[in-house]
This record gives C-alpha cells, sequence and structure tokens, in this order.
C-alpha cells in the first residue's frame, strides 16, 4: 500500500526597498492590540507560539526540535520574535533571521486561530516587514536589509499570498512538490482528535 501524498504549492515573495512597504493603518489604541519583541530567548514561548499558530495549518518542521535546539536558534544574532497582544493575550508572531549580505527572511507569520479575521493581521506583518527593514539598527555588525523575504505555502491560511501582496511583497518563485498527507497535529498531541 502506498503512501497517500498530497500536492504543495510554494510561494516565495519578497521586497526590496523598505518603500515597498504598503502598511496598513494601526489600530487605535482603544483597540488593545500591542506588538512586543520577546528580547530574551525563551524556547518555551517560542514553541507555545509555533504549536498554537501552526498547528491547525500542519506546521511541523520544528515540532522534533529539542530544548538546545530552540535556544540555540534563539540566540543567533538577527533572530527576533515580535509577538501581537490583544489586551495582554498573546494573538500570534512574526519570527526574524538575518541571513547574511544584507537578506532578511519572516521565517514565521501568522496568528493563533481565535485570533484570525479580526484584522490584527494586516497590522502584524506590517509591522514585522518594518523591523526586518530595520533588523541592522538593533544588531551590531549585521549588514543594513536590502532584501526582505517570505515564503508561504497552500496548507497556509487561503489568504497568505494576497495579504503579502496587499503589504508590497511580490511574487518571485513558486514551486509545487508532492508531500507526504499529514493530519494537523493541533497545538498539542491530540487536540485534534
Amino acid at each position: 500500500m502506498s503512501e497517500r501524498t498530497t500536492t504543495v504549492i510554494t510561494w516565495s515573495l519578497e521586497q526590496t526597498s523598505p518603500q515597498d512597504l504598503a502598511p496598513v493603518q494601526e489600530p487605535d489604541s482603544a483597540s488593545g492590540i500591542r506588538i512586543v519583541r520577546a528580547e530574551v530567548p525563551s524556547p518555551e514561548f517560542s514553541r507555545f507560539l509555533y504549536t498554537a499558530v501552526g498547528g491547525d495549518i500542519t506546521w511541523l518542521d520544528r515540532l522534533p526540535w529539542t530544548y538546545e535546539t530552540w535556544r540555540a536558534h534563539l540566540a543567533r544574532p538577527g533572530v527576533e520574535t515580535w509577538v501581537a497582544y490583544e489586551n495582554g493575550t498573546p494573538a500570534g508572531y512574526v519570527e526574524l533571521e538575518a541571513q547574511g549580505e544584507g537578506t532578511v527572511e519572516i521565517v514565521y507569520f501568522g496568528l493563533i486561530p481565535a485570533f484570525r479575521g479580526r484584522r490584527i493581521g494586516g497590522h502584524l506583518l506590517s509591522y514585522g516587514t518594518a523591523r526586518a527593514w530595520d533588523l541592522a539598527g538593533r544588531w551590531p555588525g549585521l549588514a543594513p536589509t536590502k532584501r526582505v523575504w517570505v515564503h508561504t505555502c497552500s496548507l497556509d491560511g487561503e489568504h497568505a499570498v494576497a495579504n503579502y501582496e496587499r503589504r508590497g511583497f511580490r511574487l518571485f518563485r513558486t514551486e509545487s512538490e508532492e508531500q507526504p498527507e499529514a493530519a494537523p497535529p493541533g497545538p498539542w498531541p491530540g487536540a485534534h482528535a
């Protein structure tokens, strides 16, 4: 019996100038939305964000990471986690990673399911992209940002590509591959059982 597969399309998008960013209007202060950098590397908190945001959309690649792998990754110069909060509750996050020669990747971006569709994502993406453009100012020794890029796939939310394009990202590559079908793991084992 052969393993079931699914076709996954991956889109890579980029900005090559800070002027490419088309930010959404910031929510007013009464909304209770604020975005804060998690400045202390915390494997526990980062894993929580990863599983809470990606559990229903099949984020699997970091699930096997050990505590030490998480710690080493988060301690790297140019890796930042920016967290959106609504009235003190984590709503989502964006993770940035400097990749050399002035390139910064938005490695992860998303909202916890209960916070989707509430106009938080556009603001978080705008804010996170702006932080990618000024990343070198917080990390002495890093080259100034010349390019910000992100990839998303057909397993992510149906509006992901359009959201990136509305923020000024341009498509530069589309790839397709067969992957083994996998059930979304949920934020913890058995959450979707």
